[in-house]
């Protein structure tokens, strides 16, 4: 489409936008990068209740094929269509819908390659599961999940959600658990909700627009610095609110809605709730309904599971993607991966914080612990903390804002070494200890809580490897010197948490 092409259907109440990130700035321009939101803008009624009454789509086409996308209100007479494109190549696109106005409008674009930006994260498309157990994006560089939680730091004030941004980057988290429903929490009533309020309730009739572009901009500000948001779509925290009490009906418009605004945004994973058991009104074909509703709207194929409380979802179907656990029951993740055939994430391992409640007051260093636990099994694991610290912000978990823990920091180191081996890491059988890696190329053994004074390591004959000694805690790296082959003794530190890697020489 050229700019004359784009003036002139602007004129007639449509606008073609190819944007970096949301929120983006009204343009003509007809390169779109792959895996970048594409948007399309139509202009069409207002009145009554566009939300329910009017529904419209586009039809993307490249040769053969052709993808067709939903679109959404976006208030005052405003309709959006967005996409990310995956293909690269020239994309013919029409809209369909029952309103006059807003069908049959038609443009194009050519999908080019990512582009290099100045202090932002490369564009390397959105994750997906590789080998099984592992996640890699979509232009083949692997990904490892080190995440943490900050549930409701949408809802926070803009000093504190930049405050947030700052940490993350600062830290090196790449995932963050983010709801999309409020909750309850310290700073009292939110500013805003998905759905407006008439009266001291909610409207679950329309959606808050405004609250909706503040959500999709943050989303984009995370995927600025190369952070994943996993984004939960319920929870039974907001009981206040009655969002406990939505029929399925209005759920489901909900989640098309979400997806509608969010779905072009390839930092974007799908959490269909958190801790889902505990919203006792619903039955698993609830959530199972749900889950292809995901399935058919999402025409991305943005990651999907779902996290529970005590009740563990079938992870095995075959709509779900990967993992999301609440237990710290590394031991069986070789049983789980045998039976789900799926990468596991431990994305809630108890908390590092000071709080009276049980799961509220891990140590930086039994977190940092549970961490290495994760890794070493062959699966991964989220972060949260919880400190309360009088005249100061508690931990990122709930509420967004600072970093007060210890575990931090050592989190990030893992995931240096973790990056620095380029693969994903599986278990494997040792007699007595962990011990995790690629046969023949990289063996990892963490001691945990034990403490050896030497140890002899089964490494295979024939191959030479070269050791370190490494200490989690202090985050360092001792080389030692010479090489290994088969059965190798070597003098440890005696202390807790001692770990040796051996990498092919």
């Amino acid at each position: 489409m050229n700019r004359r092409e784009a003036l002139k259907l602007m004129a007639s109440g449509v606008a073609a936008t190819a944007v970096a990130e949301l929120p983006a700035n009204v343009s003509g321009v007809e390169r779109v990068e792959r895996w970048a939101p594409y948007e399309i803008r139509l202009t069409g009624p207002a009145t009554g209740n566009p939300f329910a009454d009017v529904v419209v789509s586009a039809e993307f086409t490249r040769g053969a094929r052709t993808v067709k996308v939903d679109g959404f209100y976006d208030g005052g007479g405003a309709y959006r269509v967005r996409w990310m494109p995956d293909e690269l190549g020239e994309w013919r696109w029409v809209t369909r819908s029952s309103t006059k106005n807003l069908a049959a409008r038609s443009g194009s674009f050519v999908c080019v390659p990512p582009q290099a930006v100045v202090g932002s994260a490369p564009n390397r498309g959105p994750v997906h599961v590789t080998d099984r157990f592992h996640f890699r994006y979509a232009d083949g560089t692997p990904y490892f999940p080190f995440g943490t939680t900050c549930y409701a730091w949408v809802f926070e004030n803009e000093r504190l959600q930049e405050a947030t941004l700052t940490n993350l980057a600062w830290y090196g988290f790449n995932k963050v658990r983010m709801c999309v429903l409020p909750k309850v929490f310290d700073a009292g009533e939110p500013e805003r909700h998905p759905f407006p309020r008439s009266n001291g309730k909610l409207d679950f009739t329309h959606f808050d627009v405004e609250y909706f572009r503040h959500l999709e901009r943050r989303v984009a500000d995370l995927g600025t610095i190369g952070v994943e948001a996993d984004v939960i779509l319920f929870h039974p925290y907001g009981k206040l609110w009655g969002y406990d009490q939505m029929p399925q009906e209005l759920n489901e418009r909900y989640v098309r809605y979400v997806i509608a605004r969010l779905g072009s945004l390839r930092n974007v994973w799908w959490s269909l709730a958190n801790e889902y058991d505990l919203l006792k009104g619903w039955k698993t074909s609830d959530w199972d309904h749900l889950f292809h509703v995901i399935e058919q709207a999402d025409v991305s194929t943005h990651l999907r599971s779902v996290h529970y409380s005590k009740g563990m979802y079938d992870y095995a179907q075959p709509w779900v993607t990967h993992a999301s656990l609440q237990t710290y029951d590394f031991d069986k993740t070789a049983e789980w991966k045998q039976a789900w055939g799926k990468p596991i994430i431990f994305d809630e391992v108890q908390y590092e914080g000071n709080l009276w409640r049980r799961w509220g007051n891990l140590t930086g260093e039994e977190l940092t612990r549970r961490f290495w636990m994760a890794v070493t099994a062959g699966a991964y694991c989220t972060h949260g903390e919880v400190i309360a610290c009088k005249g100061a912000k508690d931990g990122l978990s709930a509420d967004g804002g600072v970093l007060l823990g210890e575990s931090p920091a050592r989190i990030a180191f893992l995931r240096r070494l973790v990056e620095e081996t380029g693969i994903g890491l599986e278990q494997f059988q040792d007699a007595y200890y962990r011990s995790a890696g690629r046969p023949g190329e990289l063996y990892l053994y963490y001691f945990d809580f034990h403490r050896p004074a030497n140890y002899a390591f089964p490494l295979p004959e024939g191959t030479r490897f070269r050791a370190e000694l490494i200490d989690p805690w202090a985050m360092t790296i001792t080389p030692l010197p010479g090489t290994f082959s088969g059965k190798s003794e070597l003098d440890l530190a005696e202390r807790p948490y001692q770990v040796v890697r051996f990498r092919k020489v």
